[in-house]
């Protein structure tokens, strides 16, 4: 039931992605035609937002029955009493699921219109109103308080400032413009707040603009996932070697009732300070951001012990979470992927080398969890068969929770080994749209099951470093 159409690659990119989906190890075991559907179930998934919104309680301020209390009252608010339920995962007890309404297929399209990027629109699609920023035209004559038609520009085509725009564009909703056309863009004019305030998303979702900023964090279920893989004990020495924007970081020193010491690094400045925003917000303390390379975080030579940042030393951390820089393949909703095929292959070779700095830097004895957002075999599957090859200290766990499928076939893995492995595939469910009698009839052990499946696309694969040299 698609609402949306597949995403797009260049053509190279879907050549590359074509094989993988077709690797020998696969077709041989689901065969051509099984193994064809479930490729081109993903490429519509992927179009599509998740069926749910993960909200991450800080557990650190607020316990989840107290937050789950004020967001019903703000779906209230914002749904004007339509009842939408807040769920608690039974497996993952400091989040809350929010379901989405949508696609809906009825609303009445207005002639004035509003053409937003890519990436403001899939905002969009997950409950965020539009701002400035995210503006590139409008109707020739738009007013402040004009009913708007609001489209994404998914293939980056529509010039500033056009009054019109007859490319490629994909229907996001309704809703009322807060400045006119002039206003926007002017020489002058606002660089920042709200352009339009949606009122008839295509996905209805809650906004979460300045909802409860302290005690709630939005993450993918996924990505919660990955910190209680981990599972950091107060008085550990953690590292998060690719940890902006810091929501992982903020989890993992939740984990740890913000006792010990998490050391995060990001090689972007304005990343860097994010993460030191985001635990301030949330009022954690055990936290330490730095400005690093992480590919360059094992120092070669004995430093100074006042010194608490990187480079570190071998053998330093308790915990290492290796959340790496990664192709994106599996975020949604994403219509068009703009990367070329070299690209999406620079990843492979970086993400061995922080994985090389990570084995040296973890503790004999210590867990290192890798994790990616992405679907391709070569930054995950071929990663893990690459790891255990190179490093003979490395064995594979078991993962709990998990709620993902297997590893995926095709890097030479065994099966015992694959299911070690979690593989969040969007394609694991049908394609289905939530209307609110459909919500009604759903029971919530059917909903939790939908909300583990209906996510993002990544890959989780967990490590112990034996004590032996």
């Amino acid at each position: 039931m698609s609402f949306f159409p597949k995403i797009s690659f260049q053509c190279e990119v879907e050549e590359y992605l074509t094989k993988v989906f077709r690797n020998n190890e696969l077709i041989t075991a689901l065969g051509t035609q099984e193994a064809e559907s479930k490729y081109q179930s993903l490429l519509s998934h992927l179009s599509h937002p998740p069926g749910f919104t993960t909200v991450r309680v800080n557990t650190h301020l607020a316990s989840v029955k107290h937050v789950k209390k004020l967001l019903f009252e703000e779906i209230q608010k914002q749904f004007k009493g339509l009842c939408v339920p807040v769920l608690e995962h039974p497996k993952l007890q400091d989040i809350l699921l929010i379901p989405a309404i949508g696609p809906r297929r009825d609303l009445k399209k207005h002639s004035s219109e509003v053409i937003v990027g890519a990436h403001c629109g899939y905002a969009v699609l997950r409950g965020a109103h539009v701002y400035v920023p995210g503006i590139i035209s409008t109707s020739r004559f738009m007013k402040a308080g004009d009913l708007v038609s609001v489209y994404s520009d998914i293939e980056g085509k529509c010039k500033r400032g056009a009054k019109e725009f007859e490319g490629v564009k994909v229907f996001l909703g309704n809703g009322i413009s807060e400045l006119s056309r002039s206003e926007i863009f002017s020489s002058s004019g606002p660089l920042n707040g709200m352009g339009v305030r949606m009122i008839e998303p295509v996905y209805l979702s809650l906004s979460f603009d300045n909802v409860l900023p302290s005690y709630l964090f939005l993450q993918n279920l996924p990505s919660v996932i990955v910190s209680h893989i981990l599972k950091p004990q107060p008085g550990e020495r953690i590292l998060d070697m690719c940890a902006a924007p810091g929501g992982k970081t903020t989890h993992l020193a939740t984990l740890m009732h913000d006792q010990g010491e998490v050391i995060a690094m990001d090689k972007i400045a304005n990343k860097v300070k994010k993460i030191k925003q985001n635990a301030e917000l949330l009022q954690l303390n055990c936290i330490k951001a730095f400005r690093y390379d992480g590919t360059k975080a094992l120092s070669v030579e004995k430093r100074e012990d006042e010194q608490e940042g990187p480079p570190f030393l071998p053998e330093s951390f308790d915990r290492i979470l290796l959340d790496a820089p990664c192709s994106g393949m599996g975020q949604r909703p994403n219509m068009a992927y703009s990367s070329t095929l070299k690209e999406v292959t620079s990843y492979q070779p970086l993400q061995r080398k922080l994985f090389t700095v990570a084995v040296k830097l973890l503790k004999p004895g210590g867990v290192l969890v890798y994790s990616t957002c992405t679907i391709t075999l070569s930054e995950n599957e071929e990663q893990v068969a690459w790891a255990l090859k190179t490093f003979p200290c490395l064995q594979l766990q078991p993962q709990e929770p998990h709620i993902g499928g297997e590893g995926m076939r095709g890097a030479g893995l065994s099966l015992d080994q694959l299911k070690l492995l979690q593989r969040f595939d969007p394609s694991a469910v049908p394609l289905q749209g939530m209307d609110i009698n459909s919500l009604q009839d759903s029971g919530e052990d059917d909903l939790i099951s939908l909300a583990n499946k209906d996510c993002i696309g990544f890959f989780i694969a967990k490590f112990i470093k034996s004590n032996s040299k």
